[in-house]
């Protein structure tokens, strides 16, 4: 039986993931991505995709990144209207890893359908107290989110769209979910990637996420502009880490980001007796290389 408090069980959560249910994605060569068995076999018949062995491809005739969205968005409407998940009309890139040139673009709601890589950025926001302890600013999610609605989440997060620098969507997601003008989120320090996969959303959430740090003064209070943040609360790390561990208050991934957080500024200590396995475990998602 899982367990039902206890940092780990986040960590594992996040990497469910029986590949015996799946079959990779290729596109040119690449694998990209990974889908659900029954899925490929009724992709596989739209045109552009073709099942060889135990592989979905995806070959259009000129084979070029534009052709090769075109079929992907055609088997992205019909995969919306068989789960009746409505498409978002944002878009990514279809990558192999982190930095390549895009093979293709695909909506942003069809991504754990083909199980692409989906990147995005969180940040931990945080107000240093005069006593040296760390508080940090903790955003509850929208109840009209079709996504975790009302959960809590990291001050800052989102998905790394199309025709965006890092930096770029750093100051996007900064004004639209807390407010923060460039002049605030050019001071975010990059801290680390994180790198998860796990079966939910009828597919595959195969997600790397840039992590970073925002030291805020006490003055400099987050604000959402975008209706996807109800409230933000600055809660002691300590009362943070209790609700990670304790609960299930916080988003999935945020939780991984967090304790991330509470690692590198020594808030998790050795003297916690999780200390050796979670440690251990978060070093199995960091993401290499990147």
């Amino acid at each position: 039986m899982e367990p039902q408090t206890g940092f780990l069980r986040h960590i594992r959560f996040a990497q469910r993931y029986n590949r015996s249910l799946f079959m990779p994605f290729v596109i040119a060569g690449r694998t990209v991505g990974s889908v659900r068995r029954e899925v490929g076999l009724l992709i596989g018949q739209e045109a552009g995709f073709y099942v060889r062995g135990d592989e979905l491809h995806l070959q259009t005739n000129p084979d070029t990144n534009e052709h090769r969205t075109r079929a992907l968005a055609q088997a992205s409407v019909l995969l919306s209207n068989n789960y009746q998940v409505g498409l978002t009309r944002e878009l990514y890139p279809v990558v192999e890893a982190w930095g390549e040139e895009s093979l293709a673009t695909i909506d942003r709601a069809a991504i754990p359908w083909f199980g692409t890589m989906g990147v995005g950025v969180h940040v931990n926001g945080f107000v240093r107290g005069a006593d040296g302890a760390l508080s940090l600013w903790v955003g509850k999610r929208s109840a009209s989110r079709r996504i975790d609605p009302a959960k809590l989440d990291n001050v800052i997060g989102g998905g790394h769209p199309l025709g965006y620098t890092l930096q770029e969507n750093l100051e996007k997601e900064g004004m639209e979910e807390a407010g923060f003008p460039p002049a605030i989120m050019a001071r975010a320090k990059p801290v680390g990637a994180i790198h998860y996969q796990v079966e939910m959303m009828k597919g595959l959430r195969n997600d790397l996420l840039f992590m970073f740090d925002l030291e805020l003064q006490p003055h400099e209070l987050p604000h959402n502009t975008d209706g996807e943040v109800e409230s933000f609360t600055l809660m002691p790390s300590a009362e943070v880490m209790r609700l990670v561990h304790d609960t299930d208050a916080f988003k999935f991934n945020c939780n991984l980001v967090i304790i991330d957080f509470l690692l590198r500024h020594k808030i998790l200590t050795p003297d916690h007796p999780d200390f050796p396995v979670v440690s251990q475990a978060m070093a199995e998602v960091r993401a290499k290389g990147v």
